[in-house]
């Protein structure tokens, strides 16, 4: 209970405070950059969309190529990838900042850059969080995220102010160059970072074939669907507010680049009270309510927003939306890593940001347009009201319950011996396992093989099917397919505690003091020819 109350928890790790830290500071570069960036724009393209289309061009790379970085991310060294990816980013936080100082930057130029740097978000992101879960244990892994948005949203509350006055003193350019600066740290503390290196059982699943196991684990998973749902609509219509601020700041507030940092500054205020209370919350309220509240309080907040003409109105109303922001996003993103595990959680998370980010990527332009079109106060008004179905649909879709589900490997497969030699990519290999059940049995069979088949497919088997002898109706064989003995061995080692429920329900349930009889088969065509003995099927227990 006390972990859940106090975020400050994982900072007892040396690593992780570290790594804190040095987010901590590249957020504060990020943020500035980003001020630069949208005012920059302002002064150089004349419609709104234009403005609106900055936080687009930096949600639009997460969204297309985060899967691609989560994949990277379960395949390949984190600490090498987040390296990589910070290097990219200050390459190109370079070449900005050279720019803008020669007076180089067009409109277009301008969104190019910026996506190249949300390219290296989408490449850092699913290393970064999959890394968390490395480096802090399971029951502090919410504390830990939600340390993560303090980090930030402290970052938010001062950055755009400091990034206001730093645009009007310094200009776009100096923006930039305090952005490129605030990666050296982070650099060095991954440079000294040393995670232990697991010895790897089996070769590196290619980064095409993971791509589509870690789709093909979230379309099998219920609640990691849910979450992504929900999470696409909060970003799509909460993203209203921060691609339109820009122009509230300067239209309906009539300041300057220090306004809009102050305004931005207001909404990371409430994003700080906002995670510092979402512990009690938590405890007090389940996963759907907080995200009900969220839904709600975002909306208010959106309409008071597109309405309101005053600082001293708007301000009070960006702090509600940075809470709302922060309880809504951090509860997704636990609730994806605590539903994933180890060996899919940086896909997981990469889906779960492509659906989020795409959602913001999709609202900030369509409120770009609603703006242009209708003004502001419609397009706000309208955010508003989608907003609060969001929170109804909770109604028919809620999120799933906060659960603490065991999903460390179980560990407890062996791989069998084999009276025919095969190589690693032998195959397609075919998967028998014969199982006696009763008739007063068989509802109980059936549910818990329904289960079965969506953990077999989720893990990577192929053609999985349920039959029953006609001879003697007792006995049910299931069966799938992998394509190599390789892909067999891992859709066996992806087996959690958790999912060993259901094979313990389906083993109580067969009949007789032998186990259930397992058999594997090798394809082969009629005109192949064997060199080293006849082929034939292996049996072994299960």
């Amino acid at each position: 209970m006390a972990e859940r109350l106090s975020p400050l928890v994982p900072l007892e790790n040396g690593t992780f405070r570290n790594i804190w830290v040095a987010n901590l500071v590249s957020s504060f570069g990020a943020l500035i950059q980003g001020v630069g960036a949208a005012w920059l724009m302002t002064s150089i393209a004349d419609s709104v969309d234009m403005v609106a289309l900055v936080q687009a061009s930096t949600s639009l790379p997460i969204m297309l190529f985060s899967l691609l970085g989560g994949a990277i991310a379960d395949s390949f060294n984190r600490r090498r990838v987040m390296l990589t990816a910070q290097c990219f980013m200050l390459g190109v936080s370079l070449l900005l900042m050279a720019g803008a100082f020669l007076g180089l930057i067009s409109p277009w130029l301008l969104l190019g850059f910026t996506f190249l740097l949300g390219c290296g978000t989408a490449l850092n992101n699913p290393s970064w969080q999959a890394s968390v879960g490395d480096l802090v244990p399971r029951t502090q892994l919410p504390a830990a995220v939600t340390l993560n948005s303090i980090g930030f949203n402290i970052s938010r509350s001062v950055g755009p102010a400091i990034g206001g006055i730093i645009v009007a003193v310094a200009g776009a350019a100096g923006a930039f160059a305090l952005n490129a600066l605030s990666y050296l740290g982070l650099l060095y503390v991954l440079f000294r970072w040393q995670p232990p290196v697991e010895a790897k059982r089996l070769p590196r699943e290619g980064i095409g074939p993971a791509m589509l196991s870690g789709i093909r684990y979230v379309a099998m998973s219920p609640n990691l669907l849910r979450i992504l749902l929900r999470g696409s609509i909060f970003g799509f219509t909460a993203i209203s507010v921060m691609a339109l601020l820009p122009v509230v700041s300067a239209s309906q507030l009539a300041g300057g680049p220090l306004t809009y940092g102050l305004m931005l500054g207001s909404f990371g205020l409430g994003a700080v009270g906002g995670a510092l209370l979402s512990g009690r919350l938590h405890v007090r309220f389940s996963s759907e309510a907080v995200v009900r509240i969220a839904f709600v309080s975002f909306a208010l907040a959106a309409f008071v927003t597109g309405v309101g003409t005053s600082v001293w109105l708007t301000s009070p109303a960006l702090m509600l939306a940075g809470a709302s922001w922060v309880l809504a996003l951090s509860l997704f993103n636990v609730s994806v890593q605590l539903s994933s595990p180890r060996w899919v959680v940086g896909r997981a998370l990469s889906l779960y940001q492509t659906a989020t980010f795409g959602g913001m990527a999709l609202g900030s332009w369509i409120w770009g347009l609603a703006a242009e079109s209708y003004g502001l106060a419609i397009a706000f008004g309208g955010a508003s009201l989608l907003m609060l179905a969001g929170a109804l649909l909770g109604l028919r879709i809620p999120l799933p319950p906060r659960t603490m589900l065991d999903l460390d490997p179980l560990n407890r497969w062996q791989e069998p011996h084999l009276e025919l030699e095969l190589q690693p990519r032998s195959g397609p290999i075919l998967i028998q396992i014969t199982y006696k059940i009763r008739p007063e049995n068989l509802t109980a069979f059936m549910a818990a093989m329904d289960a079965r088949r969506r953990i077999r497919r989720r893990d990577g088997a192929r053609h999985w099917t349920l039959l029953r002898d006609l001879g003697q109706p007792n006995l049910w064989t299931e069966s799938y397919q992998t394509p190599t003995w390789t892909e067999y061995v891992r859709h066996n080692l992806r087996m959690t505690k958790a999912d060993a429920e259901i094979g313990e329900q389906v083993r109580a349930l067969h009949e007789g003091p032998e186990p259930p009889a397992v058999q594997r088969f090798v394809e082969r065509p009629t005109n192949w020819f064997e060199m080293a003995g006849t082929p034939k099927s292996t049996i072994d227990h299960i």
